[in-house]
């Protein structure tokens, strides 16, 4: 096995400094946004449990792409018809074996997502700081813009008070949302979440952290873009996606991406943590397991697919969303004890929305004047 060599964790072909994480309360900076446990002496690979932003030889990249060559071979259509068709039970039954047991809470998300961190709402009123490089894109998340109230015909929305919307697609059992609604102490945070499964909406629901006033689970198919969210177009902060996109079947993914993307607010992000192609995942799957190109089912009946940089982009793109960030994490994990190595690849991105031009600017374009406004 060639030797590993670390690689700064930015984007690639970029000079962008690490974005720096202030902590909320004192306002002193706390890790990089990036992990800096960089792998300098292979001899010293079993130091430690986890190796950042480790890049590959030509040599272990060739490997892996044989590796997944061989087991290319699709299982018959009528095979993957019943993985399609029954996805919403083999999650169930995922959730229904492992309960809250099987994932760690993502405490790492707020220093790879800030966005998500309390006082580092996307108007900034608690400013994040950032290198040179990043001061356009620090510029236009500043911008101010006046929070949407709201309102139903068929009654209160949730949430519908709250001035920063977080929506969570494929919630699990909270991993994620939990460590929110711990960490970010807003009042005027609302946090909604989702998941294919209804054994896993349950399980979020019965947690003793659960708080409906400021949170609010529910069952949905993200690959039903006809299936209706319990909040308007335009009224949402964040979406975020973490390791659930790549369980949709490849053929579905662009329309679940434009539908999010209809729930943002101008200026609103969406962030994406998802597996990447060779990760070793997909390296250890075995002949039998492959649905179509990179994309497989698990011996438990659930499917995974592994993306590249560019497929992620094109689809954001596609959705009318700006890229800020879209990166590749390598990353060397170690079992010191049986001295083996692991090679994961995570891609990682964030997208927004378009600002809305201003109204005044709208309205003389069209040499109109300005309509009342209201929100829907």
């Amino acid at each position: 096995m060639a030797a590993p060599h670390a690689v700064v964790g930015v984007e690639e072909g970029s000079s962008q400094t690490p974005l720096i994480l202030p902590d909320s309360s004192t306002g002193d900076v706390t890790r990089p946004l990036f992990g800096t446990r960089f792998l300098t002496d292979p001899r010293q690979v079993f130091q430690h449990n986890a190796w950042d932003n480790v890049e590959w030889s030509e040599e272990q990249e060739a490997s892996a792409k044989k590796k997944v060559l061989e087991n290319n071979q699709p299982l018959s259509p009528e095979k993957q018809e019943e993985y399609d068709s029954r996805a919403n039970e083999f999650w169930n039954v995922f959730y229904t074996i492992h309960e809250n047991r099987f994932f760690k809470d993502r405490h790492w998300l707020f220093t790879e997502f800030p966005e998500l961190a309390p006082q580092c709402r996307l108007n900034h009123e608690s400013r994040l700081e950032v290198s040179e490089s990043d001061h356009s894109q620090q510029e236009s998340l500043d911008h101010e813009r006046e929070v949407p109230t709201l309102s139903h015909t068929d009654g209160d929305i949730p949430g519908s008070s709250a001035t920063y919307r977080i929506l969570e697609v494929g919630c699990g059992v909270g991993n994620t949302v939990f460590p929110i609604l711990k960490t970010n102490n807003d009042p005027g945070l609302f946090v909604y979440c989702c998941d294919f499964s209804s054994t896993a909406v349950e399980l979020v629901k019965a947690n003793p952290e659960y708080e409906s006033g400021r949170c609010f689970a529910f069952v949905h198919d993200l690959s039903d873009v006809e299936a209706n969210f319990p909040v308007p177009d335009g009224t949402l902060d964040v979406i975020v996606l973490i390791f659930v996109l790549s369980a949709l079947h490849p053929n579905k993914m662009q329309a679940s991406i434009s539908r999010l993307a209809r729930l943002l607010k101008p200026g609103g992000v969406m962030l994406l943590r998802d597996y990447g192609r060779y990760d070793l995942a997909q390296l250890r799957f075995k002949k039998g397991r492959c649905l179509s190109e990179n994309f497989y089912v698990r011996g438990d009946g659930t499917r995974v697919y592994f993306f590249t940089q560019d497929e992620l982009h094109e689809m954001f793109s596609e959705a009318g969303l700006e890229k800020m960030q879209n990166l590749v994490d390598r990353r060397l994990q170690v079992n010191r004890g049986k001295q083996l190595t692991m090679y994961r690849v995570w891609i990682q991105c964030k997208y927004r929305k378009a600002l809305a031009q201003p109204l005044e600017t709208q309205d003389q374009d069209k040499g109109e004047d300005p309509p009342g406004l209201t929100f829907s």
